[in-house]
């Protein structure tokens, strides 16, 4: 029997269960009768997180006036959700920050993967999908499979990227022949894993292709959209016109999103890869 992605996730000790502390604040955040003091003295626990999330919540990003010192202050001020994603996604890249830069270019792939999260959390705004910051979440992991690949199987994913280049072939069909599977499905692996919500899922398996996604089809499309703003020097031509169309999307609000988010994305790629 061949690898199954499932072994990769099971084989590293950085991927086979979620963030710990994440894990905690999720469930706190899903019990009636938690409060901000019992997150806060979750993640207080976790000298680490607590320094990451306050260097975020202190960074320009936020911009706000004075320093936040305590994590209790920051629920108070961002919210216990906000802070919640904040941990997953300081955590999701503390796990994969071992690879190689020789493999992949980890600032250019945080980068690229923030700008979708930026880019899907304002498109969510305009389509008055809520709560945005789920999209935020969902730009980020949109592509996390890939460093799955990286992490686990570097030199198959390097063997795939160089013959998907070579062969002109797109790189899902490439990594099935060469891997046995595609990043597509180590995502998908990893979400389950983390027992994340079915929406990054959805994301992670349909983006691609939003015409035939079966749940969170408004989602879906959402990071669509936002991946091909990110990667696309044309992005409305590369953009299905009826799916712009669903989100009211065009042109000038295309450059207005890329205006909005230049500076956030300096702000947020600086304080979070660093």
């Amino acid at each position: 029997m061949g690898m199954r992605p499932e072994d990769l996730i099971n084989q590293s000790l950085q991927l086979v269960s979620p963030p710990a502390t994440y894990g905690k604040i999720n469930a706190l955040l899903n019990h009636p009768h938690s409060s901000a003091d019992d997150i806060s003295s979750v993640i207080a626990t976790d000298p680490t997180l607590t320094a990451r999330l306050l260097k975020v919540v202190n960074s320009p990003f936020y911009g706000f006036p004075s320093q936040i010192e305590t994590i209790s202050r920051a629920i108070t001020i961002i919210g216990s959700q906000e802070l919640s994603n904040l941990a997953l996604a300081t955590s999701v890249i503390e796990s994969f920050k071992g690879i190689p830069a020789e493999l992949i270019d980890m600032n250019t792939f945080w980068r690229n993967s923030l700008a979708c999260a930026l880019i899907a959390k304002k498109i969510a705004d305009y389509a008055g999908q809520s709560p945005s910051e789920r999209l935020f979440i969902a730009g980020l992991l949109h592509n996390i499979g890939a460093l799955v690949l990286y992490q686990s199987v570097p030199e198959l994913a390097t063997k795939a990227l160089q013959q998907s280049i070579k062969n002109d072939e797109d790189i899902l069909i490439t990594e099935r022949r060469v891997i046995g599977f595609n990043h597509t499905d180590a995502g998908l692996a990893l979400i389950k894993a983390w027992l994340l919500p079915p929406l990054f899922e959805s994301v992670i398996r349909d983006y691609r292709r939003p015409q035939q996604a079966q749940n969170f089809s408004i989602e879906v499309a959402i990071i669509h959209i936002a991946d091909i703003i990110v990667r696309s020097d044309d992005p409305m031509a590369d953009i299905d016109p009826d799916i712009s169309a669903s989100l009211n999307l065009n042109q000038q609000r295309v450059d207005e999103l890329l205006q909005q988010i230049t500076d956030q994305l300096d702000d947020l790629s600086s304080v979070m890869t660093s």
